[in-house]
C-alpha cells in the first residue's frame, strides 16, 4: 500500500511539473539559438492573456498575408507576463524579470524586442518619447514599427506596406 501511495504521489508531481509553463530563460535561449542557425532576428514579444491589445498584434502578426513576412525575417517567440489570480499560472517564470532587465516593468503590455541572434537589442517598443508603442495602431505608432522592423531586418517595400496596412485597419 505504501509503494502505491509513493508512486500516487510522484505522478501527480510529474503530472504538474509537465503543465508548468516554460522558463522565459529557456523560450529566450531556443528563440537565439534558432535566430542564429536560421541567420534571422529575434521578435521577443512580452504579453499576458487578460491583454486586448497583446492580442490584437499578435492576431495582425499571424493573418495570412503578414504571417510569411514575420516567419520569414524572424523568431518569433512569446514570454507570458503580469497574469493575475488563477491565470498567474500561465506566466513563464522569470519573464517579468527579464522584461525588468529591458526597461520594461513600467511599458504596459504588449511590450517588444527586436534582438540579433547574440541578444542584443535593436529596436523596442518604445517611441521617441519613451512611451511604449505597444500594439501599434495609430497611424503614427504603426509608422514607427514599420520603421523600426525596416532598419533591423530585411524587409522589402511590399511586405513593409502590407504590415502597415494590416496593423492600421480598425481591429
Amino acid at each position: 500500500m505504501k509503494f502505491y501511495k509513493i508512486i500516487l504521489v510522484c505522478s501527480i508531481v510529474l503530472f504538474q511539473l509537465n503543465f508548468a509553463q516554460e522558463k522565459s530563460e529557456v523560450i529566450f535561449s531556443n528563440a537565439l539559438k534558432e535566430a542564429k542557425a536560421q541567420k534571422k532576428n529575434v521578435l521577443l514579444v512580452f504579453h499576458a492573456s487578460w491583454c486586448k491589445w497583446c492580442h490584437v498584434m499578435q492576431k495582425n502578426m499571424n493573418l495570412p498575408e503578414t504571417k510569411p513576412i514575420f516567419e520569414d525575417k524572424f523568431v518569433t517567440a512569446y514570454i507570458d507576463v503580469q497574469e493575475r489570480g488563477e491565470k498567474k499560472k500561465l506566466e513563464n517564470p522569470v519573464g517579468q524579470l527579464l522584461m525588468n532587465t529591458y526597461k520594461g516593468e513600467n511599458a504596459g503590455l504588449p511590450f517588444w524586442l527586436i534582438l540579433n541572434p547574440h541578444g542584443e537589442v535593436l529596436a523596442d517598443s518604445f517611441d521617441k518619447n519613451g512611451d511604449n508603442l505597444g500594439c501599434p495602431s495609430t497611424e503614427e505608432e504603426v509608422a514607427e514599427f514599420v520603421s523600426k522592423l525596416n532598419k533591423v531586418s530585411k524587409i522589402n517595400k511590399n511586405q513593409l506596406e502590407t504590415i502597415q496596412k494590416v496593423f492600421t485597419r480598425k481591429n
